[in-house]
């Protein structure tokens, strides 16, 4: 995965792609500060992984704060650096197919408040591989309520 950003950064200075370049050298340095927490190591796909949906987090705050505060140029900006992020990200789990999962879960914990949202958003977790957990938390939420 690291090779594929690499290539795609050297293409992007071979282009003069200056917001990929600056996006995918911000990337490089996020990978660089990542593998030197702990002890120094080579970061594991997972970890790539990792790194890369806390940048596309982090950017998607801060297009609903820009957004609320009507600086939209900065959100296109943030819109553009997520869509170049989530091309290294692997395709999250649909609505429908977290849904199926969230259907079991409550068949099999068989919550009644709000009170046991922890325990099923624990459980559910455990049984997603790629999704957006703010949406897995909402469609909880809003099953519980």
């Amino acid at each position: 995965m690291i090779e594929q950003i690499d290539n795609d950064l050297k293409q992007a200075l071979k282009n003069q792609d200056k917001f990929t370049l600056s996006v995918l050298r911000m990337l490089k340095s996020e990978f660089i500060n990542e593998s030197r927490k702990g002890t120094l190591h080579e970061l594991t796909d997972d970890e790539v992984v990792k790194v890369i949906k806390r940048q596309v987090k982090v950017r998607k705050d801060s297009i609903s704060e820009y957004t609320n505060y009507g600086k939209m140029e900065l959100v296109k900006d943030l819109e553009k650096e997520v869509a170049i992020l989530s091309n290294y990200l692997p395709e999250e789990m649909s609505e429908e197919q977290i849904a199926k999962v969230i259907d079991e879960v409550f068949d099999e914990l068989k919550p009644t408040s709000m009170k046991d949202m922890g325990n099923v958003m624990k459980t559910v977790s455990a049984k997603l591989t790629n999704a957006d957990l703010a949406m897995v938390s909402k469609l909880i939420k809003d099953r519980l309520s």
